[in-house]
């Protein structure tokens, strides 16, 4: 466990701010990590796990269009994840994760290709990654880069823009 997820939280409580959390390959590995830490109850308000396309649309509003044009991997669709979930939580940060853990190709997209995705008034980025490892690593490895990019979008808030 990095220190990431203690940091995002701290400051989060600091500014009075939340996050909420929009994951596909991580299942759930970002909010695990930050409902481990005390007192996330005052920063954490929701996390989706939504693996299929149809959850991405359903839930979180990703379009339909976008997933036909670009596919569950890419940074299209981690924009809207990150910004689906924020909306519909009412967060000040939403986070998000899409990508191939592995073990073999999805959408001809290679193992290890991972976005990131961070949307909030001050601070809004997707980050391509390209992660080595089993589907474990890998999934550690995006959990670590969601909670970074949450954490550079929390330092921000309250930032003019």
């Amino acid at each position: 466990m990095s220190t990431a997820e203690f940091e995002l939280i701290e400051t989060l409580l600091s500014k009075n701010a939340t996050v909420a959390t929009a994951e596909s390959c991580t299942g759930g590995m970002v909010a695990a990590r930050l409902t481990s830490v005390s007192g996330a109850s005052g920063a954490f308000k929701y996390g989706a796990v939504t693996y299929c396309n149809e959850a991405k649309n359903a839930v979180l509003g990703v379009s339909a269009k976008t997933l036909g044009e670009h596919g569950a991997i890419s940074a299209e669709t981690a924009k809207e994840m990150a910004q689906g979930v924020r909306k519909i939580m009412g967060a000040e940060i939403g986070v998000s994760v899409t990508g191939n853990a592995g073990p073999g190709a999805a959408e001809n997209k290679p193992v290890g290709l991972v976005f990131v995705g961070v949307s909030s008034d001050a601070y809004s980025a997707v980050l391509e990654n390209h992660f080595e490892g089993d589907r474990l690593a890998v999934r550690e490895q995006a959990a670590d880069a969601a909670l970074e990019l949450a954490l550079a979008a929390a330092k921000k808030l309250g930032e003019k823009i």
